[in-house]
């Protein structure tokens, strides 16, 4: 067994889901997300891209239900005793197997919550599911349960954040370092990538973003690659990962002379991360944060070049993306707390002009605020 945390860190885990288990008047609860089975158990794979599930039950026992291909992974890296395999097959129906597995441990007429909201289960699995368990048991969605656990950190957790935001500073230098008029979006990528894996990060959740030109306008990745003109705009989104642990910044940097347009959008940008930054706090809501972002931005008369979300929480997270709840967008009532890790992000693109600026890094939510994890130097890069 190889877990990143203590027997104690797994057992405060489960005592606070079956809490909420409790309290909702659950019999047990039908995992999908791979964030929950690994924030549970260790259990770390990307194997939920095929039907898995994670049973746990009110009286706190735990089953695993998987592919023969992630028997030993599940063995290997987590706390996990009881994994169950379904076979593969040309009629193979993995659900009948889930409920064979659920009545083995709990028996028939019990109320179970369910992870509808997981990129683990399909709408087509999902069907089969409820089919499933029709005359079984009561099915009721859950999806927010452990996600709302593992929003506010704990201090193991807070350990392999700051790990992750300093890889997160040794990205960004290493971009830095590579941009330049003539350079080659392909090179810059790879020395973000050496700079993470050759100090001991791990793959991100999602591509790091990176586009140049025009493309600085995107905010996705996409293939193919371009070499920087003498004056041009490059726009990067990255994390640091360490433990699949996320710690993001995003910037634009500009080759060559700014635009007029660039330095004055920078200035907004900067002045709506502080008033984020200030904003973030808790007892104020997602809302409130998304709110000071808008405020900042429609002030300099930029509100038809803004997102209409500014940041997202940020943790342990597992393709196909690190982007995790909450989310800072209009009227979001989700309460900030101490111990949440949240990326703030200020976007701007005007197409019309064909001008980027985007600033964003990682925080940590303390009694007393927001505390930067990263991106010291807020400024506009000049290459």
């Amino acid at each position: 067994m190889s877990t990143h945390f203590d027997d104690y860190e797994f057992f405060a885990r489960r005592h606070r889901l079956l809490d909420v288990m409790e309290a909702r008047k659950l019999d047990g609860i039908l995992l999908f997300q791979q964030e929950s089975m690994y924030w549970l158990t260790g259990y770390d794979t990307f194997g939920f891209c095929f039907f898995q599930c994670l049973y746990l039950g009110a009286d706190g026992r735990m089953a695993l239900l998987t592919r023969s291909a992630d028997l030993r992974q599940a063995k290997h890296t987590s706390i996990l005793d009881d994994v169950r395999v379904w076979k593969d097959g040309k009629n193979a129906n993995p659900s009948q197997d889930l409920v064979a597995m659920v009545r083995d441990l709990a028996g028939s007429g019990t109320t179970l919550g369910v992870e509808f909201d997981s990129y683990g289960l399909s709408h087509f699995n999902g069907k089969r599911l409820e089919d499933a368990f029709k005359g079984v048991a009561t099915l009721e969605d859950a999806s927010d349960c452990v996600t709302r656990l593992r929003a506010i950190k704990s201090p193991a957790e807070i350990v392999y954040v700051r790990e992750a935001a300093k890889l997160s500073d040794a990205a960004d230098k290493a971009a830095l370092d590579a941009i330049r008029a003539g350079a080659d979006e392909g090179h810059i990528l790879a020395a973000q990538h050496n700079a993470i894996f050759s100090a001991g990060g791990d793959y991100p959740g999602n591509e790091f973003i990176i586009g140049s030109g025009r493309d600085a306008l995107l905010c996705r990745y996409k293939a193919g690659r371009r070499t920087l003109d003498q004056d041009d705009q490059i726009t990067i989104e990255f994390a640091g990962t360490f433990r699949h642990y996320h710690a993001a910044i995003m910037r634009t940097v500009v080759v060559g002379k700014p635009r007029p347009l660039h330095i004055t959008y920078h200035h907004a940008a900067e002045q709506a991360l502080l008033a984020c930054q200030n904003t973030l706090k808790p007892g104020a809501t997602a809302g409130d944060v998304f709110a000071a972002h808008t405020r900042i931005f429609d002030e300099h008369g930029l509100s038809s070049h803004r997102l209409n979300a500014c940041g997202y929480s940020l943790g342990a997270k597992f393709t196909p993306s690190w982007m995790d709840w909450p989310m800072f967008y209009e009227n979001n009532d989700w309460v900030i707390e101490p111990g949440m890790v949240m990326f703030a992000h200020m976007i701007l693109m005007d197409s019309e002009s064909e001008t980027a600026i985007c600033l964003g890094r990682t925080y940590l939510v303390t009694p007393e605020g927001a505390e930067p994890l990263n991106c010291p130097d807020t400024g506009l890069m000049v290459r």
